[in-house]
């Protein structure tokens, strides 16, 4: 009888176990034992392997991160941005809710390979945004000031490396994104 106990014990801890996982790795739940898992630093490539740029990135990895991404930022100063992070790769569409400012829309696969850029402008006057879709297939959505893809020569192909507060991609892979080196571009 007493080992039956121990074993429905152990049964019941095993799924709690394995739930938590899959809410840590799905972003409803950030990763306890990841260090500084709100930044992370991306690095732009290029297929030669030549750096394009690097952005420190601010994370959004749960879905209410996820939702309100940038609205409640005034703006979006030149060299910073946000990295959206979510469990696995699939079509996605971001809006510019409440946006008051524009922005480049970079889609990452799951192979970190940028698929798609979207340079979305801001709301006009009466508009909230949510009629600004923008589409594309990404595990990450990096969103940087509007015009630094075109002004760091970063297109789709180009390939991304995250590195986080630990120095690992780790599984919740969080982080917030700060652009280095924006050329006059980004200020026409």
């Amino acid at each position: 009888m007493e080992r039956w106990k121990v074993l429905n014990v152990a049964g019941v801890v095993l799924v709690v176990a394995l739930l938590g996982g899959a809410a840590v790795q799905t972003g409803l739940l950030a990763n306890p034992f990841a260090e500084d898992r709100d930044r992370a630093t991306v690095t732009v490539t290029d297929g030669d392997g030549d750096e394009l740029a690097v952005v420190d990135a601010e994370v959004a990895d749960t879905g209410d991160e996820r939702y309100t991404g940038l609205s409640n930022h005034e703006s979006l100063a030149n060299g910073s941005g946000m990295l959206f992070v979510h469990g696995g790769e699939d079509d996605r569409t971001y809006v510019m809710r409440d946006m008051d400012f524009g922005i480049d829309i970079v889609f990452v696969a799951e192979n970190r390979t940028i698929t798609t850029i979207h340079e979305a402008p801001a709301p006009g006057p009466n508009e909230d945004g949510e009629s600004q879709r923008y589409s594309g297939r990404a595990k990450w959505v990096l969103e940087v000031p509007k015009g630094y893809t075109d002004a760091q020569g970063i297109e789709a192909g180009d390939t991304i490396a995250i590195e986080y507060g630990n120095g690992t991609a780790s599984a919740s892979e969080n982080a917030t994104v700060t652009v280095e080196n924006a050329t006059a571009a980004l200020h026409p």
